[in-house]
């Protein structure tokens, strides 16, 4: 859970982003827009990304050093539609992991969701018991398990898990911030979020250089593109 003074600061960093760098935004799945690029449209969200007090507990989790895979700033604005769900895995699972665990996602409310408002919605699922072979089997296994909370709530969840924004009609907006998590000695995420050489190149902290430093294809085709002559 982020503190008051911690949640002004971030929700104060997604307004600005949201409405200085509306060009970097674009609609995303059924009733959201997002932004992937917030590390270089408000490169202060490595604060979030790496908070001193949820980073260590992730890393506990993954059992080992963390890479970036990427972060999303999300906005889901008020809806009249019939309720809509689009069950998804975000990658496989890895079952060389005690937890099963390639990537993990960091959810951070920067509102409040109430059980009438749009939310993350999950098919809890045991290490203990086999992966379920269609989506239809786990969420008859499992369930589904819908994630209310203040503004400020923090949640961490196995991105291999069967999850959904649920869209529900409502007359509130819904203001995430998604980053996820790898290990650094396994293929990155995903093309989705660009690393900026500020981070994983040009920082004077190696253990920044390190977190940053397993690059997507996007990246490195940015990199190539704006490379000076004899950079590359």
């Amino acid at each position: 859970m982020l503190n008051g003074r911690e949640l002004e600061r971030f929700q104060k960093m997604f307004d600005h982003d949201l409405t200085t760098k509306s060009y970097f935004w674009h609609k995303y799945g059924h009733w959201q827009h997002a932004n992937y690029e917030a590390l270089i449209s408000s490169p202060e969200f490595d604060d979030l990304i790496r908070h001193p007090s949820i980073y260590p507990r992730i890393e506990a989790l993954m059992g080992g050093p963390l890479c970036f895979g990427e972060i999303g700033l999300r906005l889901m604005k008020p809806y009249q539609g019939k309720e809509h769900q689009a069950w998804h895995r975000d990658r496989a699972h890895w079952p060389e992991h005690p937890f099963r665990l390639d990537y993990v996602q960091l959810m951070v409310y920067l509102t409040d969701v109430g059980e009438g408002d749009h939310c993350i919605s999950l098919s809890p699922e045991s290490v203990n018991e086999p992966v379920s072979e269609s989506q239809e089997a786990q969420l008859a296994k499992g369930g589904q398990y819908h994630l209310h909370g203040p503004a400020g709530t923090c949640a961490l969840f196995n991105a291999s898990l069967l999850h959904t924004a649920t869209t529900r009609p409502t007359e509130n907006e819904r203001r995430t911030v998604q980053i996820y998590y790898g290990h650094r000695d396994r293929p990155s995420l995903a093309n989705d979020s660009t690393i900026p050489p500020a981070f994983w190149r040009d920082s004077e902290d190696e253990e920044t250089r390190a977190f940053y430093g397993v690059l997507n294809e996007r990246s490195r085709l940015y990199l190539k593109a704006f490379a000076a002559d004899g950079e590359i």
